[in-house]
């Protein structure tokens, strides 16, 4: 099982596995002591983050005495929390976002084809696993892992594709995608 994993340096991010079709990535790690009679009990926590990098991307959170156990719980919990994502084009978002947990903030921007994905840490997780490869990300306020990931699940939730927006107001992709390209076309009566 060893064999299979790639491990990065440090106690954040690096974590990759192939588990059928995901991809999973280790956030964070935290480390939290419990002071008893005879010392300290330790306890880890783990934060995890798992797509199959085509637009289902889930994240998840463990605690466990061990650390390869909160792992496996926190993928476990991830895999029950998977949601899909409409991407255009499968390489970036459809438009700019803006989602928030907490103190957390983040602006989300779509990004012409090369720019790649500018966000930091907890997002870049996200974003790599979700399957998107042109992106522009800010966050503001918080830089807790949990808070930012989830900010950015938040936004992510909010992401609409043309053919849903065209779905709720009755009309055509063609008539939706014309007025946006063409800006002031008329509006056909159906």
């Amino acid at each position: 099982m060893a064999g299979e994993r790639e491990r990065g340096g440090g106690h954040r991010g690096g974590r990759e596995e192939r588990d059928s079709e995901f991809v999973d990535k280790l956030v964070h790690i935290n480390r939290v002591a419990k002071v008893v009679k005879g010392g300290k009990r330790f306890g880890f926590a783990a934060l995890v983050v798992i797509g199959d990098q085509k637009g289902r991307v889930g994240f998840g959170h463990g605690k466990a005495r061990e650390v390869p156990e909160a792992i496996r719980k926190a993928t476990e919990s991830a895999k029950r929390n998977l949601t899909r994502v409409a991407l255009r084009e499968g390489r970036t978002l459809h438009h700019d976002i803006a989602g928030r947990h907490g103190a957390g903030r983040v602006y989300l921007r779509a990004a012409p084809a090369g720019t790649g994905i500018i966000a930091g840490g907890p997002m870049r997780a996200v974003f790599e696993t979700l399957g998107i490869q042109d992106v522009v990300a800010k966050s503001i306020g918080s830089s807790n892992p949990y808070n930012m990931v989830r900010a950015t699940f938040d936004a992510l939730k909010h992401q609409d594709s043309p053919r849903s927006v065209a779905a709720r107001r009755n009309i055509k992709v063609s008539v939706l995608q014309g007025r946006r390209v063409g800006g002031d076309a008329e509006v056909v009566a159906e």
